[in-house]
């Protein structure tokens, strides 16, 4: 049965390096589990691979969209799905690496069958949202779902505009297309999480944060300012920039508060990855004993 090395990990951690040397070790390609590489604009501010990077290894679903485009965990389960169905037709292993955590879930785990949500229901509720506030949709989502209510994160308004746009849309409640069921996969999954003391993790952090600005981060964040309110720039590096562009904040003040947000960042995907028992936890460093476990696990 093909194999999937799944490389996952805080931001910051080294996943990148690492994911390179594995798919050169196996003479294979990378596929991308970052919802905001995937995007063209967005190249340093999501540390997204570079030209030698991408020159050292194929890389799939890195750059392949626009600001624009809507997309969705749904859409990336069934393109990354026919990517490594197409890939383990010719290698044995593929290596999938990234720190979003639903993309990740979306290839182990799969992705509810849910209705794909209609452009006139979109504009909808999204002039809902515009108009009533975010309250005002939680107390719909009360009424019309009430358990996926009591569940949602109602700070969040993708999450509660995404569950009212299949309430409107189907008549039906979001919580009834929830069936959380893992899906079956044509291949097996070894998943290798990399993790560092937090000290360290946190420098790592800070420098990268340093190296994105010295590399040009407040010129591309310029460049998509007028794309502000999308959902793909809400995003840590860019909000805080637009801050400042704004007159609100100092730029050193929007620099540390980038560092800060990303480390808040790192300690939520840490408290997501390590719910799953299924993670064989690793120092970046030990890429010796990551070999020997997969050696052990595949046979070469």
């Amino acid at each position: 049965m093909p194999i999937l090395i799944v490389l996952i990990g805080p931001t910051g951690v080294g996943k990148t390096e690492l994911s390179l040397r594995l798919a050169e070790h196996y003479h294979t390609s990378i596929v991308s589990a970052d919802s905001r590489q995937l995007y063209a604009e967005l190249q340093i501010g999501t540390a997204a691979p570079t030209p030698n990077q991408l020159k050292r290894v194929t890389h799939y679903l890195v750059g392949t969209l626009h600001l624009t485009d809507y997309y969705s965990a749904a859409q990336y389960e069934a393109e990354a799905m026919e990517i490594l169905n197409q890939l383990f037709t010719q290698q044995e292993v593929v290596v999938l690496t990234g720190g979003s955590m639903m993309y990740v879930d979306a290839i182990c785990k799969g992705i509810d069958d849910i209705p794909t949500v209609d452009v006139d229901t979109r504009q909808l509720m999204l002039k809902k949202y515009e108009e009533e506030g975010l309250d005002q949709l939680c107390r719909e989502l009360r009424l019309l779902d009430p358990e996926y209510y009591r569940i949602v994160d109602l700070k969040n308004p993708k999450r509660v505009i995404h569950a009212l746009e299949i309430c409107y849309m189907t008549g039906k409640t979001y919580t009834s297309f929830r069936t959380q069921q893992k899906k079956q996969r044509p291949f097996r999954i070894l998943k290798i999480g990399l993790t560092r003391d937090r000290e360290e993790l946190y420098d790592r952090i800070n420098r990268r944060v340093d190296l994105m600005m010295e590399d040009g981060l407040l010129k591309e964040v310029k460049s998509v300012l007028p794309y502000r309110h999308l959902n793909s720039l809400n995003t840590v590096g860019y909000k805080e920039l637009f801050n400042y562009l704004d007159g609100e904040w100092e730029l050193p003040f929007a620099i540390e508060k980038i560092k800060q947000n990303s480390r808040i960042y790192s300690r939520k995907q840490m408290t997501w990855f390590k719910r799953d028992k299924e993670i064989c936890w690793f120092h970046p460093k030990q890429e010796t004993e990551i070999l020997e476990y997969l050696r052990l696990e595949i046979g070469y």
